[in-house]
């Protein structure tokens, strides 16, 4: 029997074509939940809807196109879920890479562009799906954040800034949804393995060194205690437990997914 008790419940996963979203949704999937993801990369998108079909033939799945800056496209997508599977009871915002810059170097376009994303991939999708959300039992939603909103990186300046921000929104929403019965929770990522991982991996100058080395290596360099990268579905899976109702007294907090790399108390 699958721990998360959310069999033939409806949640939306934005940014699930891959990376830490499609850990997600497969997660979902093998939970019994109906889900409906978007990304914008419309290849890549369908690309991880045939692998999803073809694994789970049954599941009931909704796969959309949309800019979740584009407060339009999100809009169709939650009409587009609802007419599918129903109204949604989790939302799982995860979208968002992060900017390599210093103060000195981030122009204010880029902390425009910075802050637009970290804040309106949040804010579009909740907004669209509030009254799917207050509409059901044990309802939440979940914001994939980084450690940096704690623990800020001065060669990461703008997204530092914009994760400190979003985790003080997940507190905000989580007190004035708290009368409509949504809990809303985020996780704190440190260095999980993905496509920006695998790309300076390609890149690397260590030519003699394979993957599990070079990450090694990594860790050790980045001081993480476990001596690894995070697996998405490590990341996923702690999004689920705050997701589901195994978290139902849990609201306006923040699961650290760092390995052990955070130092803040």
């Amino acid at each position: 029997m699958n721990p998360y008790q959310l069999h033939d419940s409806t949640v939306i996963v934005t940014g699930g074509s891959s990376g830490i979203g499609f850990a997600c949704v497969e997660l979902l999937l093998e939970a019994g939940a109906r889900v409906a993801f978007c990304g914008r990369n419309e290849d890549r998108l369908r690309s991880a809807e045939a692998r999803l079909r073809e694994r789970f033939p049954e599941a009931r799945l909704l796969a959309q196109v949309c800019d979740v800056l584009d407060a339009g496209s999100v809009q169709a997508f939650a009409a587009a879920s609802l007419a599918a599977l129903g109204p949604a009871q989790v939302l799982v915002n995860n979208a968002g890479q992060g900017r390599v810059s210093t103060f000195a170097s981030t122009t204010d376009e880029a902390w425009h562009d910075e802050l637009q994303l970290k804040f309106f991939s949040v804010i579009h999708p909740v907004r669209a799906f509030m009254a799917q959300l207050q509409g059901q039992a044990n309802a939440s939603i979940v914001c994939v954040n980084s450690l940096l909103a704690s623990q800020p990186e001065p060669h990461m300046v703008a997204t530092s800034a914009a994760r400190a921000g979003l985790k003080n929104l997940v507190r905000s929403m989580a007190f004035e949804f708290a009368e409509h019965g949504i809990r809303v929770n985020g996780i704190l990522i440190g260095l999980v393995e993905s496509g920006q991982w695998r790309r300076r991996f390609e890149a690397r100058e260590e030519r003699e060194l394979d993957w599990p080395q070079w990450t090694a290596q990594l860790a050790q360099r980045k001081q993480i205690p476990l001596g690894r990268l995070g697996l998405p579905k490590e990341a996923a899976q702690a999004i689920l437990f705050l997701a589901s109702p195994l978290s139902a007294y849990t609201t306006g907090s923040h699961i650290d997914v760092s390995g052990g790399l955070s130092r803040h108390a």
